[in-house]
């Protein structure tokens, strides 16, 4: 269903505007139509559907669930979840503002908010016919650990204090009704409500939340768009190929700018690899561009004071870095011919 973008983007570019699929402008501006226009329809469904499911769920059953498990399995949970959600990280955002409204520990809700652009079904199956199935686990583990190991450090330092005031009102409110709920006291039933009451709900939602981030996801594409059209085609692999060890960090770097969702990214993996780039680096600088990229950030302003970007940022960085490095350091054992 979603090639039809494509198709859209081809004739706005290609045909009406005029542009040459070859040329860099053709390039950035095919780019920005084909993924604002998938970007805005997926947020309109999936934030009017999970709108439709949270009017009925009782979110703080489920909070009250988890708070009474160890929180390491919360962890797990979260960054599972977050890896069979076929979402980049700003159609995570209505899950994230979900998450929180139901007072659910902010580790955990990252722990997903991390995986969910990193790791998708579809990015698995790519992986595991491109590059077989050692580097597509190695890359499963990788970004469940980046999620794991992230959400762990948000809640260590109390990172749900540097949330926007809406969503840590909302948090505090939803955290202050189920104080008590791992002392397994009873928590209520949700309301029924009909359909009505259901999409009404949802459409409230959907006019508030695309209302506030619209203009944020034409901003976070236009940038990736021009450096997606107009960064050179093997400069990456011309530069970062010789494995030194500041290769990883200039790799996360170089990949800070960009935009990408981790089924796009797929296909630069496999070149960068089969150009001679090392593959912890490459590791590295996609999952900076998928994870961590100006973009991304520009969007989770939405939800986060910059404290708590800076922090955020900072942890998935240093992630990536270790990740490259480690990954260099064994990958001629781990992966073979790869």
């Amino acid at each position: 269903m979603l090639e039809i973008f494509t198709l859209l983007a081809d004739w706005l570019a290609y045909t009406l505007l005029g542009l040459g699929p070859d040329t860099r402008l053709g390039t950035a501006i095919h780019f920005f139509i084909e993924d604002t226009t998938k970007i805005l329809f997926l947020l309109v469904v999936m934030i009017y559907v999970i709108a439709l499911m949270r009017a009925s769920l009782n979110l703080e059953r489920v909070r009250a669930y988890i708070q009474r498990k160890n929180r390491a399995v919360g962890y797990f949970f979260g960054s599972g979840f977050g890896a069979i959600t076929p979402f980049c990280s700003c159609s995570s955002i209505p899950l994230f503002l979900g998450f929180t409204s139901a007072g659910i520990p902010l580790g955990i809700t990252m722990a997903f908010l991390f995986t969910s652009p990193i790791i998708n079904e579809v990015a698995v199956i790519m992986l595991w016919s491109l590059l077989g199935w050692k580097f597509t686990l190695a890359y499963i583990v990788v970004g469940m650990a980046v999620g794991m190991i992230g959400g762990m450090i948000l809640d260590a330092i109390k990172g749900e204090r540097w949330l926007k005031d809406f969503a840590a009102k909302a948090y505090r409110k939803a955290a202050e009704k189920t104080h008590d709920s791992s002392q397994d006291v009873e928590v209520p039933e949700a309301p029924k409500l009909t359909f009505k009451d259901r999409h009404n709900f949802a459409k409230d939602e959907l006019k508030e939340i695309v209302g506030r981030i619209w203009k944020w996801v034409l901003i976070g594409v236009g940038l990736g768009a021009a450096l997606h059209g107009f960064v050179p085609d093997g400069w990456f692999a011309e530069n970062l190929g010789a494995g030194q060890w500041w290769n990883v960090p200039a790799a996360v770097f170089a990949g800070l700018p960009l935009y990408s969702n981790a089924t796009g990214v797929i296909p630069v993996m496999e070149s960068l690899i089969t150009k001679g780039l090392p593959v912890g680096t490459t590791l590295a600088f996609c999952m900076s561009t998928v994870a961590a990229s100006f973009p991304e950030f520009i969007m989770l302003k939405q939800v986060m004071t910059f404290r708590l970007l800076a922090i955020i940022f900072t942890i998935l960085l240093a992630n990536f870095m270790v990740v490259g490095w480690v990954i260099n350091l064994i990958g001629p054992w781990l992966f073979g011919g790869v």
